[in-house]
């Protein structure tokens, strides 16, 4: 299960607390509540998470509950309740249960695109987070939520799975013994990735962008292995599309756990075999513009290099046993810069590091980004490279 660096407990009354007390009447059609037990004290499932998150606990006591129970002769202990908060594209959440019913969770008026599966079976695409599912039959089930959405302003809330009773929970998942980290932009992202079109509105892209189907996911899944998405949209390595959010490039937000910058990410449990890096192609986006740090293109060149450098001794400082792969699919305008970063490296004495060149795409999706023919390409590629490297999953 993926540690935030920050776990806090607080008391106190919530609005919308119980399913099980008054139905919470944004559920779907497809997911009617049924009749429940005059009394109950709803639970809530262990999850494994996989991506940066802050947890806290809430101790829920529902009015409305504890009213039913009193009339009945029956104790209400209320429910201690997760809160995951979250912005990095890409995060999931899986969890496991007995029984027929489950309901996910969460209060965030920031609206963002979810798919659950459960048992491995796409059940639901939703824009809000609470949803109850009523399953054909009892026995052991996971759950699966993966974020698609890409929020770079808000943070999203989870509360995460509910089930009727105590006697239905059962423990998380284990994590899986594969572990890849993707690094990039919005390339890695997905951007507008389902578009029918490339000329989009922002509200367009946000709808269309679907991270669980761009080539990260779909090569750890691949290979079945837990996966991390540290990308943003319009950040580079050192300079960002068309020079904006000065000093704001994506190794600038990496350490954090929200955009925000004021949590440290530490998890000792994330130990990936395998960072790819895909970040470039907005610092050459657009010709240096006057009032820019850098005086002229070879300035920005020069800094980009030295700077990629320096974010890649941090990232095998902080994981030693990683092999790290270069992503080359920006053309030919970057593809010598990121050539000499990897020659630079290699000179320095990293013997674990490599670079992957590919191109020719389609670029169908939204503002001409990747569309998904293209991130299985990509994918496609990357499991033919994973496959010639296999020592790389003994951290060889």
């Amino acid at each position: 299960m993926t540690k935030s660096a920050k776990t806090v407990t607080r008391r106190g009354s919530l609005r919308q607390l119980s399913a099980w007390a008054a139905g919470l009447a944004a559920a779907p059609a497809a997911a009617l509540s049924k009749p429940k037990e005059p009394c109950t004290n709803p639970a809530y499932l262990p999850v494994h998470s996989v991506g940066r998150h802050l947890s806290e606990r809430f101790q829920v006591w529902d009015p409305a509950m504890d009213k039913i129970c009193k009339a009945s002769h029956e104790p209400y202990r209320g429910a201690e309740r997760p809160a995951h908060f979250f912005q990095w594209p890409g995060i999931y959440f899986e969890s496991r249960f007995t029984g027929n019913e489950v309901r996910m969770e969460g209060y965030d008026d920031v609206e963002a695109l979810y798919n659950v599966f459960i048992d491995g079976k796409h059940r639901g695409r939703g824009t809000r987070p609470n949803m109850t599912f009523l399953l054909d039959h009892d026995g052991e089930h996971i759950i699966r939520l993966e974020v698609a959405t890409e929020l770079q302003a808000a943070r999203l809330r989870l509360n995460g799975f509910a089930v009727p009773s105590s006697r239905h929970v059962l423990p998380a998942p284990q994590p899986r013994a594969r572990q890849i980290e993707f690094i990039g932009d919005s390339w890695t992202v997905g951007y507008g990735n389902t578009s029918s079109k490339q000329e989009c509105t922002q509200e367009q892209v946000q709808r269309s962008t679907d991270t669980s189907q761009a080539f990260g996911p779909i090569t750890a899944k691949h290979f079945d292995a837990d996966y991390q998405i540290n990308a943003y949209s319009g950040r580079g390595a050192v300079r960002n599309y068309d020079g904006i959010s000065p000093g704001e490039p994506l190794p600038a937000l990496y350490p954090y756990i929200l955009f925000d910058k004021q949590t440290l990410y530490e998890d000792d449990s994330w130990k990936p075999h395998l960072i790819v890096v895909g970040l470039g192609g907005n610092d050459f986006s657009t010709p240096v513009k006057p009032g820019e740090k850098w005086p002229s293109e070879d300035a920005l060149a020069a800094d980009f290099e030295a700077s990629y450098v320096l974010f890649l001794k941090e990232l095998r400082r902080r994981n030693p046993g990683a092999f790290l792969l270069v992503m080359n699919y920006d053309g030919p305008k970057v593809a010598p810069h990121l050539d000499a970063v990897v020659a630079a490296m290699k000179a320095g004495g990293e013997a674990r590091i490599d670079s992957l060149t590919m191109g020719d795409f389609a670029l169908t999706g939204c503002h001409w980004h990747l569309d998904l023919n293209d991130h299985r390409r990509i994918s496609t590629q990357l499991n033919t490279w994973i496959e010639a490297h296999p020592d790389l999953w003994s951290y060889k």
